[in-house]
């Protein structure tokens, strides 16, 4: 028989107010990571990579994207060293700062016409600063929310971290779908596109007060004093967990679906060197659409990953994804906006959520507290990493004037979601473990009959807790 008081971390958990934490963290921290993301594809390679050959522009503005990704790795051991050693707040807080400034500094640029090749080789510099510090965001803020959270609730708490990114690429095309649709073109290459850059002063100051509230969790308190905290959580991961890490690191894998439908995707549809002709404000809403459904859909898959485990959802949303991708490209080539929005909410909006919504608790859950942050953070920017080299591929594969570019560019993307799926099907099943256990190969989980009523006490609590604060359940 296992027992809430010796198989949970004691002390205070302050579930809900982390879980707000992180998910607003996490939409402000992405707002700054994603606007680069859609000016690298709407507007840079005019901007800061003016060429005779669209193909060469293209190409050069999208390894820009794909530098942040090279950065993140080392962000990754030095973040997730600080989150092991010094606790989730404090480097959520670091994270929050590097990125505000780094993000606002790209809208004050000066162009390739104004200073030449300075332009982009400080661009490069912005973008290595924006990947350094985004690879402590989602591993801190899901350790911190899963470490907060009730038992049998885990999977639906750390769900709202990537609800938070998902809103946050929301926001960022948001901010410039009014920019492409009411400026005319002269007007948003010249200047408009460095608005959204600039708003990111209000990231350094909300993103702060908001952060500043939450106390570190019981369990890394209670790895302090009992001197468990290591001087080396990085070594120690590895050595470990390096399984875990390369299984974390194949599923990472999966963000070939958000640079197929948010980079190359865009790339493909809206440069002249495709001769597809979507306008730029039109393309926008396609993944505007598909994370507003992700929105909404994100909560209850993390709340099914509770009932039924975290592989299950995982492993379908990967195939399933990468199949229709060969759909979604389709549709784009030929120039059928209706067709392209709709494969768009069915891909991104609803089977990749199999996968999004549950690797928050799914990849800390491999890893044991005083580790759990670093080991997270390196191995899925080593994944990360390995994506967001393929926008560039995709283009090299797949040039402007090339044929089959739906088929060519679907049957990477399916053969990549095969390699994650595969990954995660390897992995233990850890949804009815406890947190003092994760990380422990030998963990018995909790039997079913015993986690359903020691969820069903969670769920219990928390509703109490909602009719107390006047809240809906």
């Amino acid at each position: 028989m296992t027992s809430l008081a010796t198989d949970e971390p004691a002390g205070t958990h302050q579930t809900r107010k982390a879980t707000a934490s992180g998910w607003i963290g996490s939409v402000l921290e992405y707002y700054d990571f994603f606007i680069y993301a859609t000016a690298a594809a709407l507007v840079f390679p005019q901007v800061f990579f003016p060429s005779a050959d669209p193909k060469v522009a293209i190409i050069a503005s999208l390894a820009t994207y794909g530098v942040g990704y090279v950065a993140r790795p080392i962000g990754a051991f030095f973040l997730g060293h600080w989150g092991d050693t010094h606790g989730r707040k404090t480097v959520l807080i670091i994270c929050m700062f590097l990125m505000g400034i780094s993000t606002m500094a790209v809208g004050l640029l000066p162009t390739y016409a104004q200073v030449g090749l300075l332009a982009p080789t400080l661009l490069v510099i912005l973008r290595l600063v924006q990947g350094f510090a985004v690879a402590g965001e989602i591993s801190g803020a899901s350790s911190m929310i899963l470490e907060h959270a009730p038992f049998g609730r885990r999977g639906f708490y750390s769900s709202f971290t990537l609800q938070g990114v998902q809103a946050g690429q929301i926001l960022a095309a948001a901010v410039f779908l009014p920019l492409a649709h009411y400026m005319d073109k002269e007007t948003f290459l010249a200047w408009g596109w460095r608005i959204p850059f600039l708003l990111s002063f209000v990231v350094i100051i909300a993103g702060y007060i908001i952060r500043r509230e939450v106390d570190e969790t019981p369990a890394f308190v209670e790895e302090g004093s009992q001197g468990g905290v290591p001087k080396a959580p990085v070594v120690q991961a590895i050595t470990e967990s390096w399984r875990d890490m390369l299984r974390v690191m194949c599923c990472a894998l999966m963000n070939v679906i958000p640079v197929v439908t948010t980079i190359f995707g865009a790339a493909y549809a809206v440069q002249p060197g495709y001769g597809i002709g979507f306008e730029k404000d039109v393309y926008l809403w396609i993944p505007v659409l598909g994370n507003i459904v992700a929105v909404l859909v994100i909560p209850f898959v993390g709340n099914l990953s509770d009932k039924i485990g975290r592989r299950p959802p995982i492993i379908v949303g990967a195939l399933l994804s990468g199949l229709l991708s060969f759909g979604y490209l389709y549709a784009i080539s030929i120039h059928n906006v209706t067709l392209a929005i709709a494969m768009s909410l069915l891909m991104w909006g609803v089977v990749y959520q199999g996968y999004n919504a549950v690797f928050p608790s799914f990849y800390p859950e491999m890893f044991p507290t005083r580790t759990r942050v670093s080991g997270m953070a390196i191995s899925q920017n080593l994944g990360t990493l390995v994506t967001a080299l393929l926008p560039a591929l995709f283009v090299w594969v797949a040039p402007p004037g090339a044929a089959n570019i739906p088929m060519t560019i679907g049957a990477i993307t399916l053969g990549v979601c095969i390699v994650a799926a595969l990954s995660a099907y390897t992995a233990r099943e850890t949804h009815r473990v406890h947190l003092n256990d994760l990380g422990n190969k030998d963990a018995v989980p909790v039997p079913r009959e015993q986690y359903d009523r020691l969820r069903e006490q969670a769920m219990a609590g928390s509703r109490d807790g909602n009719a107390r604060a006047g809240l809906p359940n």
